[in-house]
């Protein structure tokens, strides 16, 4: 049997962030994620770091929080941030009254929103609509969700704390409405075990229900779904949103080298509802045209959906609920040792992890402060590494891979600089190397190519895994890095997760890349077994 202070359940960015608050505060924590990290909400929204100008006018609390956590993260997580600043852009269409409303908004809680010609922003954005009568500069920025998360792990683990993936909790263990622990399960073997604790933290997102439900408590929370559209141009160099009342389709975000637009807000019929229709990408791009009017015209990479957590205490649903977080301590339903976090967005998840970690060191009679809007999350490669990795990197891959890889980079440019063979590229797309794919699957958390993927961006490019697929699992299986599975399964699993989100949008070029892949796993490596060569 395991022993810990505190179990928190669920590996997204709340759950990390209240491991890596709880670790650095002396309390020893083990979190337990029945996936692998960040594969729910946190990877799959439009990685959008707020600057609050999008809830001003509705929720003035939510706002304020974004603009703070804002400026705090591009400090601590600098790593996982990209400071591309925001344009609010209003159209003829949109009501000029909900301008001087979200105008007076901003300045009441301290967003900068600095009017700009109409003129100005097409030349910020060549590609934008030249039918915008408003403009305003605002201090959004993109951050990536799985960056985020890893790098969490990575400074919980300097301070003792331990993250299990594929761990899913199967009961709540309490004695005398005190709870003593939790029973689990690994997803992928099925043996079983227990972790004794004094306090449980739930933040598992859209299945918080599930979780308190072990507990015998009820948290009402209505998944909410949301659909994205990845386009493999970076067509905007700032993230654009519309301005009018937050709606479906009214923000686009550059990441790297591509653009994410989105999202859509419509009922989940349960937590996992992640498989993205023809018909919504249909929709989103018919509402995306009036700010990009070329945007039938740039290629789709792919599509996906997540789903939110909102809390429903209230009948609200949708984008009619806050944005706000809720904690909800079960003491008040006669559960000692057991608290629920749930709602919010993940620009504000340090916030929420502090408040959460607030009680709960309360409640355990910890006195240590929260340190996490202070410390950085991975410190700065050393010049030393950098200037090493320069030899062996392709051109702009070495500050790519010193914030993918953290504390594992220098052993990285090592293992590249002793064998040149580490050197060679598995993912061109993403330049993804060997030995920084060999680094990512050593680690504990690593059961599959798509737990690689993850932490190493391999396979979200241009071919969506058409080329990286056969020579990551390769890899893989020559070096004896996944155990458990063979190299059919490995390369099945990764290639199923990349259609997933290629197939809603089979038309023009990706219809091509899609066929090239068939092409190349179906033909020439029969990797469905459609041929029997032994009797053909």
């Amino acid at each position: 049997m395991r022993q810990a202070t505190v179990v928190v359940i669920g590996g997204g960015a709340t759950g990390v962030g209240i491991l890596r608050d709880l670790s650095m505060r002396g309390v020893k924590t083990i979190l337990v994620e029945q996936k692998d990290l960040a594969y729910g909400t946190s990877s799959r929204f439009h990685g959008l770091l707020h600057s609050g100008g999008r809830y001003a006018v509705k929720d003035a609390e939510s706002a304020q929080e974004c603009i703070e956590e804002n400026m705090i993260l591009r400090k601590v997580a600098r790593h996982a941030v990209e400071e591309t600043e925001g344009l609010f852009i209003r159209l003829p269409e949109d009501d000029e009254a909900f301008e001087a409303a979200w105008v007076t908004a901003c300045a009441q809680v301290n967003i900068p929103a600095i009017p700009i010609t109409p003129a100005e922003a097409r030349r910020l954005e060549p590609q934008l609509t030249g039918r915008a009568v408003a403009a305003y500069r605002v201090p959004d920025s993109a951050i990536d969700g799985f960056r985020l998360v890893w790098q969490n792990v990575i400074s919980a683990r300097k301070y003792g704390g331990e993250a299990l993936t594929y761990t899913e909790v199967t009961a709540i263990e309490h004695v005398n409405n005190q709870v003593v622990g939790v029973k689990v399960r690994n997803t992928l073997t099925g043996q079983t075990g227990s972790i004794a604790c004094d306090y449980i933290v739930n933040a598992a997102g859209s299945w918080v229900g599930q979780v308190a439900h072990l507990a015998g408590v009820d948290v009402h929370v209505s998944p909410d779904r949301g659909v994205l559209i990845a386009f493999n141009h970076r067509f905007t160099s700032r993230i654009v949103n519309r301005l009018r009342p937050p709606s479906d389709g009214d923000i686009f975000v550059p990441h790297g080298s591509i653009t994410i637009f989105g999202t859509t807000s419509s009922p989940a019929t349960r937590p996992d509802d992640t498989i993205p229709r023809a018909a919504e990408v249909a929709t989103l791009l018919k509402i995306g045209q009036p700010l990009f009017e070329d945007i039938y015209h740039y290629r789709i990479l792919r599509t996906f959906a997540g789903t939110r957590p909102l809390y429903s205490a209230d009948p609200a649903a949708g984008r009619a609920a806050s944005r706000n977080f809720t904690i909800i301590d079960h003491e008040q339903d006669g559960l000692k040792g057991m608290a629920t976090i749930v709602g919010g967005k993940l620009t504000t998840y340090r916030l929420m992890a502090e408040k959460m970690a607030d009680k709960v060191c309360e409640h355990l009679g910890v006195m240590a402060e929260c340190r996490t809007a202070a410390e950085p999350m991975i410190a700065d490669a050393a010049a030393a590494d950098i200037e090493a990795a320069r030899r062996f990197f392709p051109a702009y891959g070495v500050d790519r891979a010193a914030s993918r890889l953290g504390p594992k980079f220098p052993k990285v440019v090592k293992a590249m600089e002793t064998d040149p063979a580490k050197r060679q590229l598995l993912c061109e797309c993403e330049m993804v190397t060997l030995a920084e794919v060999e680094a990512m699957a050593a680690d504990d958390t690593s059961y599959s190519l798509e737990d690689v993927r993850r932490k190493t961006r391999m396979g979200m490019g241009t071919c969506q895994g058409a080329f990286c697929g056969f020579r990551g699992v390769g890899a893989a299986a020559a070096n004896e890095l996944i155990t458990g599975k063979d190299a059919p399964r490995l390369i099945e699993d990764f290639l199923e997760a990349r259609w997933n989100g290629i197939r809603p949008v089979l038309w023009g070029n990706q219809l091509r890349e899609a066929e090239l892949m068939r092409g190349i796993y179906a033909a020439a490596l029969n990797i469905d077994g459609a041929v029997d060569h032994e009797n053909k």
